[in-house]
């Protein structure tokens, strides 16, 4: 019963909690439990709140038992990445200096969960701050996937999406700065969205007008994923692009009702000159079969003009240099070298470098919404090829299909940083399976700020194969 628990999707255990079927005891006990059983082999967390879980989870229950009213996720469990504070409980950033780092208070994301009654039971892994789309630190080590132990989780929100996948917990929060909740979605199969600006209010941002990342959902279906989005959406003082933007039925919307007639979507297999493996190459092709079975028109669109990687990393890594100059220099000893290594690399860009960058960026919101204007969505692979070598170094070269580049970034998710750039929202989807039995995702992106049309379009892609059935063994 244990195991029967941790296999519910968290819309499923929102009408079991509801209905008195099961306790919010009950299943916090049974994701503990799973916890601390695979936490040995997969190690996706930095910090397991066993007893304050519990002790939440019994005034859950008594709330129950008395009939009050009940909140969206009342009694459900939620991790959250260590880079996302959460009051009273260490947030670590994946970095030996913040070991013991304790927040007074919770990001706006984690304190709307609560609100709603999700039960915190731990901080997933990531990467020092979140640098890489790997998920390994000297803090912690290595985070393994969720399908195979030879595999990395991909990152750098590579916790959550293992958590997830692996049945410990249903609901996670995330981060997303250039792909880092839809390239662990994808290694791990799970679905993981980086919403449109602003939707969900970002209030650890330091630069809250030029910001590039997210605080996003990441779950199992895409009805979780609606119901993440409903508890953490709405206008917030501290993030300016949140102000004002009003929240639709994501919950409702999110129902796979109807098809895709008269929809448009506009596909690339991937940017000129950039790679892609043979089994996602014809995965994207099968996917895209799917979704004209749903009735949607399909019309291919040039990916000139989508290697931004340089761009990205002048605004990205100028903002850590920025925030970080100073702990890399005194803590030089207990950081890894990857992180350096990037850290380094922003020293090499000036104020005109960034500057140039910010008028590329707009140049490229303009790009997208040009497309935007012609169809409904964009689809494209989410990942060139499946999980990498647990090993991987990320300085290292990156093997698709025998061959070998030399820069993992570019070469392995061309299509994940354009849209956190752009504000667009973009979800990775699991899609199918490798000859390897490990996951292949796609990515739809939606028209700005239409987060609950995508997540409609999401859930009728989801229902139109059985791959939720398959969990990892």
């Amino acid at each position: 019963m244990t195991n029967d628990l941790c296999l519910f999707s968290a819309t499923e255990l929102r009408e079991h909690i509801s209905s008195k079927k099961i306790s919010p005891v009950e299943i916090v006990s049974a994701v503990l439990a799973r916890a601390e059983a695979l936490q040995p082999q997969l190690n996706c967390f930095i910090t397991i709140c066993g007893d304050g879980a519990m002790a939440v989870a019994r005034e859950a229950e008594r709330k129950v038992m008395a009939g009050e009213e009940l909140g969206l996720l009342h009694g459900i469990p939620v991790t959250v990445k260590d880079i996302v504070n959460t009051r009273g409980v260490k947030t670590t950033f994946g970095a030996v200096p913040f070991k013991d780092n304790v927040p007074n208070e919770d990001a706006v994301a984690v304190a709307r969960l609560r609100a709603q009654g999700a039960i915190l039971i731990g901080k997933t892994t990531t990467p020092e701050f979140g640098s890489k789309c790997l998920t390994d630190s000297p803090l912690f080590g290595r985070t393994r996937n969720a399908w195979s132990a030879e595999r990395s989780s991909g990152g750098s929100s590579g916790g959550a999406a293992v958590a997830v996948a692996s049945g410990i917990a249903p609901l996670a929060i995330a981060t997303d700065g250039g792909g880092s909740t839809r390239i662990p979605a994808t290694c791990n199969g799970v679905v993981g969205l980086k919403q449109s600006n602003g939707v969900i209010p970002h209030s650890q941002a330091l630069d809250a007008f030029g910001n590039q990342t997210y605080v996003t959902p990441t779950t199992r279906t895409v009805a979780d994923t609606a119901l993440m989005m409903q508890a953490m959406a709405g206008d917030d003082a501290c993030d300016p692009w949140s102000i004002g933007v009003p929240v639709p039925d994501f919950v409702g919307t999110a129902a796979p009702r109807g098809d895709l007639r008269g929809q448009r979507i506009l596909y690339c297999l991937t940017p000129p000159g950039r790679p892609v493996s043979t089994e996602v190459a014809a995965n994207f092709k099968a996917s895209l079969d799917r979704l004209a079975g749903l009735g949607a028109e399909l019309e291919e669109f040039s990916g000139d003009g989508f290697d931004i990687e340089p761009i990205w990393r002048a605004i990205n890594h100028t903002v850590w240099r920025t925030r970080l100059a100073e702990l890399a220099a005194e803590h030089k000893d207990q950081l890894s070298e990857a992180f350096l290594k990037q850290f380094a690399l922003a020293t090499e860009v000036s104020g005109v470098d960034y500057q140039k960058a910010m008028f590329a960026r707009t140049a490229l919101f303009r790009r997208v919404q040009s497309l935007l204007a012609r169809g409904h969505f964009l689809a494209m692979p989410t990942l060139t090829r499946t999980a990498l070598p647990i090993e991987q170094d990320l300085f290292g070269s990156i093997e698709i299909d025998g061959a070998h580049f030399d820069s993992v970034r570019p070469h392995w998710f061309p299509w994940t940083m354009p849209f956190n750039m752009t504000g667009h929202p973009a979800i990775s989807l699991p899609s199918g399976f490798a000859g390897d039995g490990l996951p292949i995702g796609l990515q739809l992106v939606g028209r700005f700020r239409d987060d609950a049309e995508l997540l409609r379009a999401s859930a009728l892609f989801e229902a139109s194969s059985d791959l939720l059935s398959r969990w990892p063994t």
